[in-house]
C-alpha cells in the first residue's frame, strides 16, 4: 500500500513550477506572435496570458487580510509598542546599506563593461510610452503623503501594501493600547492569519500553471530574439544580480550565522513565483509562510517583509544604476563620477515608496532621464526588455527581504535556531 503511494506521490511544488517554467518556454518558442503588415498577431503562447493574470489575482485578494491580520497579532498581541519601534528602525538601517550597496555595485558594472558604448541610439524612437510613465514621477512630497491612506478600506482595494503596513500598525498599536478589551480583536486577527495561511496553500497550487502561462506568454510575446537585441545590458544585469546575491545576501546570511545554501533551499519557492511572474505580490504570501517557519517571528516578519517592498528593492536600485548610466553611454553624454554620484544619490530618494507604482522601476528611470537631460528614447529601448529584466530583479528583491527579517530577528535576539535547523 505504501509503495502504491509512493508511486502515485507527485513532485514538489518547486519542482512543478520548474517543470511549468520549461514547459512555458519552450510553448513561446513553439507558438510565438508575429507582425504581419504593422498588425500584431498574437501567438497561441500569448493567448493563455488570462491564466497566469487569474493566478496572479488570486495571489492578490490573499495579501490584503493576510498583512493586516499578521501585523495586528504582531504588534498587539506582543504588547510591547517601543519593540515594534526598534524594529522598524532597524529595518530602515538595514534596508539603506543593502540598496546602497545594490547602487554602487551597478554603478561600478556599468562603467568597468560600457555595455552602452558603441551602441547606435535609434533615431526617431518612439518615446510615447516613456513620456507617459515620465508624467507619474513622484516628488518628496508626493511620496510622504503617500504613505498615509485617505481609505483603510480602499488601500485594501488597491492593494497598496504600505498603505496597508501604516494603517495595520497604527491600528495594532490602538488594539495593544485598549489593553483586555482588544483581545477579541487579536483573536480574530489570528484566526484570520491561519486561514489566509490555508488560503495561500490552496492558491500555490495553481502556481506552475500560473507560471506555465506567465512564462509562455512573456517568450511569445517577446521571442528569444529579445536576449541578443540588448543582449550586454541584460547579460551584466544578471551578472550584477548574481554578484549581489552571492557576496552581500550571502557575506550577510554567514554574518547572522544562517547558512546560506539552507536559506535559499528554503526561499526557492517565493523565488521561483517572483522570477516567472515579475511580481512581488505574487511572492509575498509564501514568503511570509517560509521565513515564519524558517525561524523568524511572526511579528518581525509581518512588520519587515511589506515594508521592505517599498524600502529595500535590491534587484530594482541596482537595475536602477545600470540602466541610467546606460542610457548616457548610450547617447554618448559623458557623466563625470560626481555627476553619477548625485545621480546615484536621486535613484536613492525617487526608488523609496514607488513598489505599488505600475512598472515602477521605469517610473523611477525616466524621472531621472528628465532631470539630467538625458534622451527619453533610452528609456523606450528599454521597454523592450523590460519584463526580462524585471524577472531578475523581482526575484533578488524577494531575496533580499527574506534575508531582512532574518537580519532584523538576529539583531534583535529572537531567531529561532532550531526552527532554522529543523526547516
Amino acid at each position: 500500500m505504501s509503495a502504491v503511494t509512493k508511486t502515485n506521490r507527485l513532485p514538489g511544488l518547486t519542482t512543478q513550477i520548474l517543470l511549468g517554467l520549461a514547459i512555458g518556454i519552450a510553448a513561446g518558442y513553439i507558438w510565438p506572435s508575429t507582425d504581419a503588415g504593422g498588425t500584431h498577431v498574437a501567438g497561441y503562447a500569448e493567448q493563455i496570458k488570462p491564466i497566469a493574470d487569474a493566478f496572479l489575482r488570486m495571489i492578490k485578494m490573499i495579501i490584503a487580510p493576510l498583512i493586516f491580520s499578521t501585523l495586528v497579532v504582531g504588534i498587539a498581541g506582543a504588547g510591547d509598542l517601543r519593540s515594534t519601534g526598534r524594529i522598524g528602525i532597524k529595518a530602515i538601517i538595514y534596508f539603506e546599506v543593502a540598496t546602497t550597496i545594490a547602487l554602487f555595485l551597478g554603478l561600478g558594472l556599468v562603467n568597468l563593461f560600457t555595455p552602452g558604448a558603441g551602441l547606435a541610439m535609434p533615431i526617431g524612437a518612439d518615446t510615447k510610452a516613456a513620456a507617459a510613465i515620465a508624467l507619474n514621477q513622484q516628488h518628496a512630497w508626493d511620496i510622504f503623503l503617500h504613505l498615509f491612506p485617505t481609505s483603510a478600506v480602499d488601500a485594501m482595494a488597491r492593494g497598496d501594501i504600505l498603505q496597508l503596513v501604516v494603517f495595520s500598525t497604527f491600528f495594532g498599536v490602538a488594539v495593544a493600547a485598549i489593553g483586555a478589551r482588544g483581545r477579541p480583536v487579536v483573536d480574530l486577527c489570528e484566526s484570520t492569519a491561519e486561514a489566509m495561511f490555508t488560503f495561500t496553500g490552496y492558491v500555490m497550487k495553481f502556481a506552475p500553471f500560473g507560471v506555465f502561462a506567465a512564462i509562455a506568454s512573456t517568450v511569445g510575446s517577446k521571442g528569444l530574439a529579445v536576449l541578443f537585441t540588448l543582449g550586454k545590458l541584460i547579460a551584466l544585469m544578471y551578472f550584477g544580480l548574481a554578484i549581489f546575491a552571492l557576496l552581500v545576501i550571502g557575506g550577510v546570511s554567514y554574518m547572522i550565522r544562517i547558512p546560506f545554501l539552507t536559506f535559499v533551499r528554503a526561499i526557492r519557492e517565493p523565488f521561483l513565483i517572483a522570477f516567472t511572474t515579475a511580481s512581488s505580490e505574487a511572492a509575498l504570501p509564501k514568503s511570509m509562510e517560509v521565513m515564519e517557519r524558517f525561524g523568524v517571528p511572526k511579528h518581525i516578519v509581518a512588520f519587515v517583509l511589506p515594508t521592505g517592498y517599498s524600502f529595500n528593492l535590491d534587484g530594482t536600485t541596482l537595475y536602477l544604476s545600470l540602466a541610467s548610466v546606460f542610457v548616457a553611454q548610450l547617447a554618448g553624454v559623458h557623466m563625470s563620477f560626481g555627476q553619477q554620484l548625485v545621480m546615484m544619490l536621486t535613484l536613492m530618494l525617487t526608488s523609496k515608496g514607488v513598489a505599488g507604482v505600475p512598472r515602477a522601476a521605469l517610473v523611477v528611470l525616466t524621472a531621472t532621464l528628465t532631470q539630467f537631460n538625458l534622451p527619453l528614447e533610452g528609456a523606450a529601448i528599454l521597454l523592450g526588455i523590460d519584463q526580462i529584466m524585471d524577472m531578475g530583479r523581482t526575484s533578488v528583491n524577494v531575496m533580499g527581504n527574506c534575508l531582512a527579517t532574518a537580519v532584523v530577528a538576529r539583531w534583535e535576539g529572537v531567531f529561532d535556531d532550531e526552527r532554522m535547523r529543523g526547516f
